[in-house]
């Protein structure tokens, strides 16, 4: 029988991306994973029900004699084989189930009697989700520095060029606002919360440094910040970034129709028009009631001629009409509003460029100033 690795193996596991073969059903995988996961079940979905329900009426040793009932002959061959080919893809691959232990030991064991033995982890999904968790925990008592800025200000491409940065809009696949949505669907809330404390995990230094961190909401998307991180967020100091509105309406288009109109073009190569179309307009209308039916019907307009102008002729430039307007009447404003509740937590305010070069002094000062408390006397 292969070996259990311990609690102490949580870290390298997850940081590191270690291939992980989770054996629980495939609903129980959908509710939350881990990004370096692929679902090879023991039990498809109905057979768990059954044994489930097996289990509260007669007890363990009936639910397991049922399991081996269900998952024998060809249908125990077959999902060896799907374990056995991932295994010679990825021969570092290690076995959990939910909490480590018969579905884990019995996959475990049938591997092993296949010449195949892997390791499984001890108490299986729900220690390693319980340890992400303490993870975002701990990383919300750390010090923060929140950047800022108005729309456009690629204050994302900022905190991503930063060693201690934390790309919550990468992480829940959103932009985080009316207009943030991507084409692929963001992750579970419990996915979105895995991923962030794996990448807390991997950050290539100990906790003198402050955490960086883009100025969100609550929610990004469908998701929501973890609440003590988010609490910290609210209160930590704030870093603004400047720059031209020239400089944002081109961010804007880049993103927002460069990038997007290439992503829908890929997923969606038959019905893109359609679907890019949808996508615009769509989140325009969220934000309907808040510009006002004036701005609305004249920002519609122009958004309606900028597609026209894109999908007959390929032209983007007639973007930066709706976008210039949109991001002078509707998000300026509202950015300058919200600022003026946080001018008591400023610490800078400058370009992208000069930005930078606080940032990465301010952490070359906070490493030396560790260094020199951990000298010895």
């Amino acid at each position: 029988m292969s070996e259990i690795l311990p609690a102490e193996s949580y870290l390298q596991l997850l940081s590191e991306g270690t291939p992980l073969i989770d054996v629980r059903a495939p609903v129980e995988f959908a509710r939350g994973s881990f990004p370096a996961a692929v679902n090879l079940p023991l039990l498809d979905d109905s057979e768990r029900e059954a044994v489930g329900k097996r289990y509260r009426q007669a007890g363990q040793d009936a639910a397991i004699e049922l399991g081996q009932q269900l998952v024998s002959g060809s249908v125990r061959q077959q999902r060896i084989a799907q374990w056995l080919d991932f295994i010679d893809a990825h021969p570092d691959a290690v076995i959990y189930c939910f909490r480590g232990g018969l579905r884990s030991r019995t996959a475990q064991q049938w591997l092993a009697e296949a010449g195949y033995p892997r390791p499984r982890v001890a108490g299986g999904y729900k220690a390693m989700r319980r340890f992400l968790t303490d993870t975002i925990d701990q990383a919300s008592r750390r010090e923060l520095l929140i950047v800022g800025g108005k729309t456009g200000c690629a204050k994302t491409d900022l905190v991503n060029r930063l060693p201690a940065g934390i790309d919550l809009e990468g992480l829940a696949n959103h932009r985080g606002s009316a207009f943030g949505r991507r084409v692929d669907p963001q992750p579970t809330q419990i996915d979105f919360e895995n991923r962030l404390a794996i990448r807390l995990l991997q950050l290539p230094f100990t906790g003198y440094q402050r955490l960086l961190l883009e100025d969100e909401g609550h929610a990004i998307g469908s998701l929501s910040v973890p609440l003590g991180l988010f609490r910290q967020m609210r209160q930590a100091p704030l870093a603004i970034v400047e720059e031209s509105l020239s400089y944002r309406v081109q961010t804007v288009l880049h993103a927002y129709v460069e990038v997007n109109y290439r992503d829908f073009s890929t997923a969606n190569p038959d019905t893109v028009a359609a679907a890019f179309s949808d996508y615009l307009l769509s989140s325009l209308q969220r934000i309907q009631r808040r510009l006002g039916s004036d701005l609305f019907r004249e920002i519609h307009a122009e958004l309606e001629e900028a597609l026209n102008q894109h999908l007959r002729h390929g032209d983007i430039e007639a973007h930066r009409a709706w976008i210039e307007k949109l991001l002078r009447l509707y998000y300026d404003p509202m950015y300058d509003f919200q600022l003026s509740k946080k001018l008591q937590r400023l610490v800078f305010r400058g370009n992208s460029a000069e930005f930078l070069h606080w940032a990465e002094q301010l952490q070359w000062h906070a490493q030396a100033r560790a260094g020199r408390n951990a000298a010895p006397n």
